[in-house]
């Protein structure tokens, strides 16, 4: 038995936060607070940003609007038959950090995946009031059921860093970036916490 699954109840009665995000939601989250996410949210890794900005260099219109949105970091693998999707563990986050600033601009709210962010990308979302989150590390296949429903929608040159509208429920992530610029690895860190204890 693994140890998330032994340990399910710590996920059943967290805050519930709806996606899309709204201006509200956003501001009731804080650095340190694992949640439940529920709702559409949109994956992206290394080669769907660089084809997302790519696109904005040439000023073409996007596949989504970002807008309120989360992009979550994440390549699944292939689905085995009868199942939505397969593994969707989260992929280290740094490697985005060069596309998230120009993302942000744009309306993105929240991003999701593994790691701490780099200053540049810290000061874009206290310019653009956006939040970052983590998704649990090493659970790819305790995370894919909670996903409902997977659906290309850009880039499938790409293969699993194609761009895919997902929805979940009961999604459980630990805000690491607030609103008010609060870094959970950096309060950790101070208390002499290892984040991963």
């Amino acid at each position: 038995m693994s140890l998330l699954r032994a340990n399910q109840s710590l996920f059943d009665n967290l805050p519930r936060v709806p996606l899309p995000l709204t201006r509200e939601s956003l501001a009731s989250l804080h650095a340190g607070q694992l949640v439940s996410l529920g709702g559409t949210l949109y994956t992206g890794r290394d080669q769907t940003h660089r084809l997302l900005c790519a696109l904005l260099d040439e000023g073409k219109e996007l596949p989504v609007d970002l807008a309120g949105q989360l992009l979550y970091y994440v390549g699944p693998s292939p689905a085995r038959p009868g199942r939505v999707i397969g593994a969707a563990g989260p992929t280290t986050s740094y490697r985005m950090d060069s596309y998230t600033p120009r993302l942000l601009a744009l309306g993105l709210s929240a991003t999701m995946g593994k790691g701490a962010r780099s200053a540049e990308v810290r000061q874009a979302m206290l310019t653009h009031g956006a939040v970052y989150l983590a998704a649990i590390g090493g659970a790819g296949a305790f995370l894919a059921k909670c996903v409902k429903k997977a659906e290309l929608v850009a880039f499938p040159e790409a293969g699993p860093e194609a761009m895919f509208r997902l929805e979940v429920e009961d999604f459980p992530a630990v805000v690491i970036n607030d609103l008010a610029g609060n870094d959970y690895y950096e309060m950790v860190a101070g208390a002499g916490i290892s984040p991963g204890k």
